[in-house]
């Protein structure tokens, strides 16, 4: 087949997995994860169910898929925040707002259901690891400027990050959020 042919193709796959994924995700939003059906995502994706097989075995291999693109998303978008400019406490402080404000966002919706089908899943453990990682090699950026306590270990430290910053996920609003952050951080600066 000629290359823009395949292209052209992949492009459709892609769309296609998009919308299923996306509509899929509204679906459940509105009417909750035990009335969505494989027949309801193909009729409002607007394909035919066949196809839709061809993408996906179940509703739970969508709801998989659409989080681990979630997840794949936020992680990205960390990155991106990890990566300014600033000195490792400055970027810091950014990365732990947007983490707790993701959780915050994330946890809005209290539906029990889907998040016990979606975060039994190995893909959220492999995304809480790489937070870790990346709280942890802050830190340790932060330890070696003086910015950040040295008497703990920069993988204790951010094990605190993420306990305290669990918090977000119950909390209303963003002043909120940066109230949190700033208490998490108070407690990585150097003793006096």
């Amino acid at each position: 087949m000629p290359r823009l042919w395949n292209k052209t193709i992949e492009a459709h796959r892609r769309e296609v997995r998009g919308a299923v994924l996306d509509t899929t995700a509204v679906l459940v939003a509105e009417h909750g994860l035990l009335s969505v059906t494989m027949s309801r995502i193909a009729e409002e994706t607007g394909i035919g169910r066949a196809t839709l097989y061809k993408y996906f075995p179940d509703v739970e291999a969508i709801l998989l898929a659409w989080h681990e693109r979630q997840i794949a998303g936020h992680l990205g978008y960390l990155a991106q925040i990890r990566d300014r400019a600033g000195d490792a406490s400055e970027r810091l402080e950014l990365v732990l707002e947007a983490y707790a404000l993701l959780s915050q966002e994330s946890h809005g919706h209290n539906d029990t259901e889907l998040e016990a089908l979606l975060h039994r899943d190995e893909q959220v453990v492999r995304g809480q690891q790489h937070v870790r990682d990346m709280i942890r090699d802050l830190l340790a950026e932060g330890i070696g400027t003086g910015g950040i306590r040295d008497d703990v270990a920069p993988d204790e430290l951010a094990s605190y990050c993420l306990h305290a910053l669990t918090a977000a996920s119950r909390l209303r609003s963003k002043a909120a959020v940066r109230r949190l952050v700033m208490v998490t951080l108070a407690g990585l600066r150097p003793p006096r």
